[in-house]
């Protein structure tokens, strides 16, 4: 019998939490297959087999476990079940799905219903959002539908009744705690304070609209917002350094690179994976590394030392609709930008009023290091390169540096 033991996964973390079992108890598993995937309070890993053999389950999913305790047992002398030794059948080419003749509904895809439920989804325009299903495995019944139609206006929450008062407690997972605790440290240590600004939207959008086809083309990614506003945050950096820097002590770290982390909302919480050396990444190996480390981030596949060392924060509460909000300091970090939602309002410019897509501009900063003229300088620094790209090239007008000036 072969003991798989939870890994060391880092320094200062003694416990971790068992997400899922990947394989069944009393399942055969082959070497170095997954068997489980286990949760820290920075980041997510998975847990291989180290033999052969049949699994034995040593917890169960949610337990805490600690750094080195039993996670399962491998039983490397069972015989290999008849059925794993075969070879994969081929599967047989799929048949040509048969032209319906039943008439389209309203019912996304992804939505189960009865028949009758469809038809009269269909014919009543009901919103499915609005159905509590109580069929088998979340399927939508007549019944549900027709409860939905004589409630108009009154919805209950997911699996409850009308009126309903129950209460649900739930384990508060690993990386919550972590965030939690994070959070409330951020706001207790440091003196943080909060300056705003806008930016005009216009020349990026124009940008974007002219090259996107070509840059999909020439680097197989999308050309979005998060390379424009992490260019910029770099060259500001670079001349701002106070709001690259920490606090180590009684001594002040200056750091000479823009390790600019990520915020990435995913089901289960809130992670931040750095991109390292902004100041030195092109447009599309900003837009490349963006889309690896949310896929990672949504697929629960960060690496701890992907979610280390950042040393500023750029976080969109943009894309939940946000129009403005004090984004909460990374730390040990001396600042965040928070981007917000672009929308149209009406602006003076040149003494005449005109509708331009504008987004608020937050930058949190830790005060104890960052002064009011580091910190608003920076924020209109930013606000300047993001309004006129082409700075983004060299960090200066073109004509200025070809006059010289």
């Amino acid at each position: 019998m072969i003991s798989i033991k939870v890994p060391t996964v880092g320094e200062s973390i003694t416990e971790v939490t068992l997400l899922k079992w990947t394989k069944k108890e009393g399942e055969w598993v082959d070497r170095d297959e997954v068997i489980a995937e286990l949760e820290s309070e920075k980041a997510t890993f998975e847990v291989n087999a180290e033999q052969a053999g049949v699994l034995v389950h040593k917890a169960k999913e949610g337990d805490s476990i600690l750094i080195g305790a039993i996670l399962a047992d491998i039983d490397e002398t069972a015989p290999k079940p008849a059925a794993a030794e075969k070879p994969a059948a081929a599967p047989a080419p799929a048949a040509a799905p048969a032209v319906s003749t039943a008439p389209v509904t309203a019912v996304p895809n992804n939505v189960k219903t009865t028949p009758v439920a469809a038809a009269i989804i269909a014919d009543k325009k009901v919103d499915t959002a609005q159905i509590k299903p109580s069929g088998y495995a979340g399927k939508i019944t007549k019944v549900d539908v027709l409860d939905a139609l004589n409630n108009p206006g009154k919805t209950a929450f997911p699996g409850q009744d009308l009126f309903s008062r129950n209460v649900r407690p739930e384990k508060m997972s690993n990386l919550r705690k972590t965030i939690s605790r994070r959070l409330v440290e951020a706001k207790n240590t440091t003196a943080m304070l909060t300056t705003f600004n806008e930016v005009d939207m216009t020349a990026i959008m124009n940008t974007r609209k002219q090259f996107k086809d070509k840059f999909k083309e020439a680097h197989g990614v999308n050309l979005g917002f998060m390379s424009f506003f992490a260019k910029a945050c770099a060259i500001a950096l670079t001349e701002w350094p106070s709001v690259n820097a920490f606090i180590d002590g009684d001594q002040l770290l200056y750091h000479d690179y823009a390790d600019i982390s990520i915020a990435v909302s995913t089901p289960r919480g809130l992670t931040v994976p750095v991109i390292r050396n902004v100041e030195s990444l092109s447009m599309a190996d900003i837009e490349k590394k963006v889309i690896e480390l949310a896929g990672k981030a949504r697929d629960s596949k960060l690496t701890a030392e992907e979610l280390t060392g950042g040393t500023f924060t750029i976080t969109n509460g943009g894309v939940f609709g946000s129009l403005m909000s004090t984004p909460i300091i990374n730390i040990p970090q001396s600042a965040i930008l928070g981007m917000h939602k672009i929308q149209e309002r009406p602006m003076a410019v040149n003494g005449e009023v005109k509708i331009l897509p504008m987004m608020y501009l937050a930058l949190s900063y830790d005060h104890r290091i960052i002064d009011g003229r580091e910190s608003v300088g920076f924020l209109v620094r930013v606000k300047e390169l993001l309004e006129r790209p082409e700075l983004l090239l060299i960090g200066k007008d073109p004509v200025a540096s070809l006059l010289e000036l």
